[in-house]
Order: C-alpha cells, then sequence, then structure tokens
C-alpha cells in the first residue's frame, strides 16, 4: 500500500460535534485499484498483506500521477477524485453503469481500503449501498433494527424510542418480526432506508436506493432526505436525474472511474446528457413501416427547453408512400437510464399517416414533468392491431427546468396535432 494512503476511521460511527456549514466528507485525490484475474487477486492480496509488514516495491506499469505501480491485469476503478461535502449539502454522483460510484461510496463507508489518496469521515454515518446489506437474513426485522442501531453506536433506550417511528415508515406491520430472508426486495429497502434515517446521521450516504421502491415510497424517501439534509452531509447515487436534480446542491460525474465534472447540478446534469444521449441515439435507429421512406425529427424551438407546466411542441417529418390509418399514437418522455417519467396520448389527434412527405406538430399545453432532461420515444402503431408504424426512441431531446416537484402527471393531454403536407422532393 502506497505511504500517500489515509483514512480517517476512527468517527465513521461515533457522534461528532460539528456546527452546521462544516466538512463532514473531505476526498483528496483517493484512487483504488482491482485486479481482472482471480488468482492473481489471491496473490496480491497476500503480498499486500505482508507489505504491511515488510515494505518492499510494487514492480511493474506505474502511473507518474499517483506514484503506484500496477501489476498485470490490475486496473484503476477509481482515480483523482477529490470532493468535500458539507452539514446541510447534497453532492450527487452520477455516471454511467461502471464508472465507480459504488466503488467510490464504499470506500467513503470504510467497507474497503484505497489505494491512494486520503478520506476523512466525522459524524455518525448512515448507509444503503447494497440491497440488504447490514441485515442477517435470519434474524428478525426488529432484531436486525437493533444490531444495526448498535453498530452505530446507540444505546437500546435510544433504539427503543426510534423502533417506532421506523416500522411506521418501513410500512411492513406485523412482517416486523418475520426473518428478513422472507421479506420482499421492495420491504428490505424500505426496512434499510427507515433504519439508516431514522438514526439522525451526521453523513448518509444512498446508492439507488429509491430505484426498488413504488411511486408513494419516492415520495416519502425524498421528503424525508430533505428533512434530514437541513443538518447533514449526503451522497446520493441515481440514474433518475430528477431526483438529482431536485436534492443535490452539486454534482461529481464520473466516467471511466475518474471525475468528469465537479460542480453546480445543471450544469453537471448537462454535461452528463451530452456524454450519453448522443450513444443512444445512435444506437438506436427507428424501427418503420414497409411503406415509410423516412422519419425525420426536427429541431425543437428553444432547443427543446421548457418549463414545468409549461407548453410544448414536438414536430417531425415523415414520408410515406401511401396513406397509412393509425390507431395508438403516444410520445413517452424517458430518461437516459430509459424509465418512463411522463406520456402524452395523441391518438384521438391522428387518424392517419397521409401519403406523401408531410411535417407533423404535436402540442403538449402543459408539461407535467420535473426538471430535468428527457429523451423522447414516438411510438405509433396501426389501426386495428400491434403492427409498427413508426417506433422512435430518443427521437429529440427536452430540457425541463422550473419548481423542483416530487409528483408530476403521468399522463399529459395533446391539445392538437397539424398536419402540413411537403412537396415532393
Amino acid at each position: 500500500m502506497s505511504e500517500q494512503v489515509s483514512i480517517n476511521s476512527s468517527s465513521l460511527y461515533g457522534s461528532a460535534s460539528t456546527a452546521k456549514g462544516d466538512v463532514l466528507v473531505r476526498a483528496e485525490n483517493i484512487g483504488k485499484i482491482f485486479c481482472r484475474d482471480f488468482k492473481k487477486s489471491l496473490l496480491y492480496g497476500v503480498c499486500d498483506a505482508l507489505h504491511e509488514f515488510f515494505p518492499f516495491p510494487h514492480a511493474k506499469e506505474s502511473l507518474p500521477s499517483s506514484g503506484i505501480m500496477l501489476r498485470p491485469s490490475e486496473f484503476w476503478a477509481n482515480r483523482e477524485i477529490s470532493f468535500e461535502v458539507r452539514r446541510g449539502e447534497c453532492l450527487g454522483l452520477i455516471g454511467r453503469n461502471g464508472a465507480g460510484k459504488t466503488t467510490l461510496l464504499r470506500m467513503l463507508n470504510g467497507l474497503i481500503k484505497p489505494d491512494s489518496g486520503f478520506i476523512e469521515v466525522r459524524g455518525r454515518v448512515g448507509a444503503i449501498i447494497a440491497l440488504g446489506a447490514g441485515f442477517n437474513p435470519v434474524l428478525t426485522g426488529r432484531e436486525n433494527v437493533y444490531v444495526n442501531g448498535s453498530l452505530l453506536g446507540l444505546s437500546k433506550k435510544e433504539i427503543d424510542g426510534k423502533i417506532d417511528d421506523i416500522i411506521d415508515f418501513a410500512e411492513i406491520g406485523e412482517f416486523i418480526d418475520s426473518p428478513v430472508q422472507s421479506y420482499s426486495s421492495g420491504m428490505q429497502v424500505r426496512l434499510g432506508f427507515a433504519v439508516a434515517t431514522a438514526m439522525d446521521p451526521d453523513v448518509l450516504i444512498l446508492d439507488e436506493v429509491l430505484a426498488v421502491g413504488d411511486l408513494s415510497f419516492r415520495s416519502k424517501c425524498l421528503k424525508r432526505i430533505g428533512q434530514i439534509s437541513r443538518n447533514s452531509a449526503i451522497l446520493f447515487v441515481s440514474h433518475e436525474l430528477g431526483h438529482v436534480t431536485r436534492i443535490c446542491d452539486r454534482v461529481l460525474l464520473l466516467e471511466r472511474g475518474v471525475p468528469h465534472f465537479y460542480g453546480a447540478t445543471d450544469e453537471g446534469l448537462s454535461t452528463y446528457q451530452k456524454l450519453v444521449s448522443s450513444e443512444v441515439m445512435e444506437s438506436e435507429a427507428p424501427e418503420l413501416h414497409p411503406a415509410i421512406d423516412y422519419f425525420r425529427p426536427l429541431t425543437q424551438e428553444g432547443g427543446g427547453l421548457t418549463e414545468t407546466g409549461g407548453a410544448l411542441c414536438i414536430h417531425f417529418e415523415i414520408s410515406s408512400r401511401e396513406e397509412i390509418p393509425v390507431g395508438s399514437c403516444n410520445l413517452f418522455f424517458m430518461s437516459h437510464q430509459r424509465i418512463i417519467e411522463g406520456q402524452a396520448d395523441f391518438s384521438s389527434r391522428l387518424s392517419a399517416i397521409p401519403k406523401g412527405h408531410s411535417r407533423i406538430s404535436m402540442e403538449i399545453p402543459m408539461v407535467d414533468l420535473a426538471a430535468g432532461h428527457y429523451l423522447v420515444n414516438v411510438q405509433i402503431f396501426a389501426k386495428g392491431g400491434r403492427e409498427v408504424v413508426v417506433h422512435s426512441f430518443g427521437s429529440t431531446r427536452v430540457h425541463v427546468i422550473g419548481p423542483q416537484r416530487v409528483w408530476c402527471g403521468y399522463r399529459m393531454p395533446v391539445e392538437r396535432v397539424d398536419i402540413v403536407p411537403y412537396p415532393d422532393r
């Protein structure tokens, strides 16, 4: 292990006397090395253990920026990551799958040791990094609450005062006295979140905790996070960019384990959108009816920028060799992880795709979406069946700004659809 590695673990689960605004989490140039080869990783583990007592050169390939040498089959999962989070702040960790977000959280929570850099975490830490992590599947939910509370330094009397609130929030009722191994994934997440947030943590670490829950649970969690954030430092990982926009003061964007952006939430999400949207749209060729020659989305007014509750027009050009009667017609507003956040049905406004070249425009009078970035998926099916006329993922981009909201309408009305013929080209 390099001499520059340092982690302050003495306060990970203890109390800390810190004032509002104090830095509770600090990371300086931290990095983590993994090995692709299982047998070599075991050998390297033994060597590293011996190296703790008998220092000797690491050998093979060096990285000047860190001063650490990589051995065969090793790679950097995280590298040169620096940030700090103060009490009352929420830092969002964003990036594509495999970018190193969970590895970073595990180092911050003390589950694994960094190979370079310095980590300081002050105060009591509540963390949900993996589904069911920290729960003994044989013990009941109630017993696991007491075990987790004890690990966080709480006395039995303190846990007794919180147990009712935990059970009420988790909404598992009489199942609290059943073994955790009999819980569904949703029940485990609800109980884990309730425990982590009810213990008054100074630092709260959440990794995709809202991905499993239903809409009602997500709303409760976001409200609880907002309450906790007043007196805690929060690190929040999510692919739901609307949630990141709502609760995060700043974001850290990781790309292949390396910081790509660190700063304001809006700017960070825009940078992330540029990274992923072009790849998504290029990888998804539209599926068209045999009579359709082409389907082409048009640039939206204002670059697709609108605000929550405002109006939005979507335009596209289409060329067909025959008139095609249509049935189901929808616009789906999707996150970059293909999660549908809203839908606009224009089936009653469009009866057929006309023959020839046409421009079709749809006006949505009120965009009931949370602030964030969305891709628009156009789906049009032939009348009386499921035959595809147009199915185009990521046809265009929409950026919604405005007040941060939790509940948004799933279905949005389409006021009108205009079809303007173009002369043959």
